[in-house]
């Protein structure tokens, strides 16, 4: 079993490498893993080796490759996670209110330049985000009732079947399931009396994708 240190450097050269493809700079590691000088991380770095968990690539400075992860955390780092995840779980974070979205047929989406509402930090901790009041029943069979609080992260784009703020004709607004097709765009509802609505690609924008709904009972 790897020591905490030992295993927070191993995953952060890990990941710095998958996403930059490039072994990270000492300072990097310092930072990352809470050690004030380079010796502290030479002697990690040579624990590791010496667990075969990594090597050093000949003739390159700087140059490190992952021969493998551990299958299990260290304990510490379990209970440290779970502290986290227990903050977030209790912190809220403060986001625009734009008014109201329909579910049904699409009204227009009327911002409150001075109106928030209160949100878990779970669901908006990466990106940028807005809520909508959802009015209408068009999207019922996917859980998502009259009066809910629909947590939309801003974007641009959407991937086929999620279900997305789309904005018709530059002034009016619905939420709905997102298909793209060849010569049309269809924004599709979740309930059987409604239906698809099909829309030339030029009169669709994306205004953002659903993330999560909040309900007050």
């Amino acid at each position: 079993m790897l020591t905490p240190k030992q295993y927070k450097l191993l995953m952060f050269i890990d990941n710095s490498i998958k996403e930059n493809g490039c072994c990270p700079s000492f300072e990097e590691m310092k930072s990352a893993v809470g050690i004030k000088s380079k010796s502290g991380i030479h002697a990690l770095i040579e624990e590791l080796i010496d667990r075969e968990f990594i090597r050093k690539i000949p003739h390159k400075a700087r140059a490190l490759e992952v021969l493998r992860t551990p299958r299990f955390k260290p304990k510490d780092i379990i209970e440290e996670e779970k502290k986290i995840k227990i903050a977030l779980q209790n912190s809220s974070a403060q986001i625009p209110l734009y008014g109201k979205i329909a579910a049904g047929t699409p009204i227009e989406a009327i911002a409150y330049e001075n109106e928030t509402v209160s949100v878990p930090f779970e669901l908006v901790n990466k990106g940028a985000f807005y809520a909508l009041r959802i009015e209408g029943e068009s999207m019922i069979e996917a859980g998502i009732m009259d009066g809910d609080l629909a947590i939309i992260k801003r974007s641009e784009t959407a991937e086929n079947g999620q279900i997305v703020v789309a904005l018709v004709d530059d002034n009016e607004a619905t939420l709905k399931v997102f298909e793209k097709k060849s010569d049309e765009i269809c924004l599709k509802p979740c309930n059987k009396d409604y239906k698809i609505q099909h829309y030339a690609p030029s009169q669709v924008k994306i205004q953002g994708i659903l993330n999560g709904i909040i309900r007050k009972y």
